[in-house]
């Protein structure tokens, strides 16, 4: 099975991953890079190129930037918490990523990640539409609320997202971090399990 360009799911398993300074741990980072990189960052970053030349009032890409990018908000934090599947989760995970991640805690407020989960990720994924009246747009600040609605810059967003991804590798490579080694671990072996 593959699990991202060029590997699949052998080259996973192959790998010597217990010894915390095993030159494996480098293979295992890229293949995970591979992985979230060809499946949903470079996707979106062709959306966002192919719109960018236009003016603002007539970029079309937004939903589906924030469709993938909420798969990989959610697919991001399953990855940090060692979570097999968000399953029932799915609010808690997506809510904690937003309000926890560096990156993106300055500008989500607890009720506004609440929002987000609900209007953006669900209201795209679930009903193909935002919700609420809550909008997607490529310009200004990453987020605007007036409290009930929000305003999402989904170029913005995109932007910490894959900042965001560049520092969980970052975390992966440095061997003092066991527990979110640990974590990964669960999670891909869970990828690989055929």
């Amino acid at each position: 099975m593959q699990i991202a360009p060029g590997f699949d799911s052998a080259d996973w398993k192959a790998l010597k991953l217990d010894d915390p300074d095993s030159p494996d741990w480098a293979k295992a980072v890229e293949i995970l890079e591979t992985r979230i990189s060809g499946r949903f960052i470079e996707p979106v970053d062709c959306l966002i190129a192919a719109d960018e030349s236009k003016p603002p009032a007539q970029r079309r890409f937004g939903f589906a930037v924030l469709a993938i990018d909420c798969l990989l908000v959610e697919t991001l934090e399953a990855f940090r918490l060692g979570l097999k599947d968000t399953g029932r989760e799915s609010r808690k995970t997506f809510c904690h990523f937003l309000t926890e991640r560096p990156l993106f805690k300055v500008h989500f407020t607890k009720e506004q990640a609440e929002l987000f989960y609900k209007h953006f990720r669900c209201g795209i994924l679930h009903q193909a539409e935002v919700g609420s009246g809550s909008k997607v747009w490529s310009v200004g600040p990453l987020i605007q609320s007036d409290g009930a609605t929000l305003t999402i810059n989904r170029t913005k967003f995109h932007g910490r997202l894959k900042a965001d991804f560049q520092s969980y590798l970052a975390e992966l490579r440095d061997p003092a971090n066991a527990q979110l080694r640990k974590h990964f671990r669960t999670k891909m072996d869970f990828v690989c399990r055929h």
